[in-house]
């Protein structure tokens, strides 16, 4: 009786501390259905060394073509940018990584690209990446009729093109970082690669923006092997540190490279 006893408060307590272990990192393990909404996330682990993602992503990834990570063997940065609207500091940041020859990749929304044809077409011409982050920036698990689904790409492809003549590259952010398993296949089916991040800050938010040299301490220490690294255009203090952001990251002996040199999407 005292080792039935004694077997049932060990149990107890194994699943009691595994709880507290999910519910601290904020994993969700069990998934009711391939249509429920997840969202990205990462744990930073500090300077130089890469952050944890979401356990219930973690088989997601490579089954569906996404990313959080680049070359994790190699001090590489990937740099990415948001763009729901314009608020006036991307043609400087494009000076910026001009001057500094950096390539990035900016994510942006189909109404971004009607209203700033001629910022897509600069970014395009500098040989950025201009990618898809969808029409109407909803949560892409919401999104369950097929022919909504895809017109949240094809809408954004579709203007693209009208402005740069060619065909979008093939990468997309999803809007919040909201997904499902669902999502992701249908991202996928569409002959994308989703893109999510292993660094971001609050810099979004354009009356409450953090100081630079907060700002600066952030994004350096931020980076790791394989950073894929998301800022936001908006955010007045990212364009006021960005070549600082760049010089720091560099001298601490990492190289910047466009989503294309992605190891994974090379060997395709």
């Amino acid at each position: 009786m005292r080792k039935n006893k004694l077997f049932i408060f060990l149990l107890i307590l194994i699943l009691s501390v595994s709880c507290l272990s999910s519910i601290a990192f904020g994993h969700s393990i069990n998934i009711a259905s391939d249509d429920t909404e997840l969202n990205w996330y990462f744990v930073n682990r500090g300077k130089d060394t890469l952050p944890e993602c979401p356990k219930e992503a973690t088989g997601l990834l490579s089954k569906y073509d996404a990313y959080y990570l680049g070359d994790t063997n190699e001090k590489v940065v990937y740099l990415t940018f948001d763009e729901g609207y314009e608020n006036g500091y991307t043609p400087k940041i494009l000076d910026i990584l001009r001057d500094e020859k950096v390539p990035a990749a900016f994510f942006v929304v189909k109404p971004y690209i009607v209203s700033n044809p001629e910022i897509i077409k600069r970014m395009s011409d500098e040989g950025h990446l201009v990618c898809n982050h969808s029409n109407h920036h909803p949560s892409m698990a919401t999104v369950t009729d097929p022919e909504k689904f895809k017109s949240e790409f094809t809408d954004v492809e579709e203007a693209y093109k009208e402005v740069v003549g060619t065909d979008m590259p093939k990468f997309f952010r999803p809007p919040m970082g909201k997904y499902s398993i669902n999502s992701l296949k249908k991202t996928k089916d569409l002959g994308y690669k989703t893109i999510f991040w292993s660094f971001a800050y609050k810099d979004w938010i354009i009356d409450n923006q953090p100081s630079e040299e907060e700002a600066i301490k952030k994004i350096t220490n931020g980076a790791h092997p394989g950073c894929i690294m998301l800022i936001h255009a908006v955010s007045k203090t990212n364009t006021a540190v960005l070549k600082t952001v760049i010089e720091q990251i560099r001298a601490d002996g990492y190289e910047f490279k466009p989503l294309t040199e992605l190891p994974e999407y090379q060997a395709q």
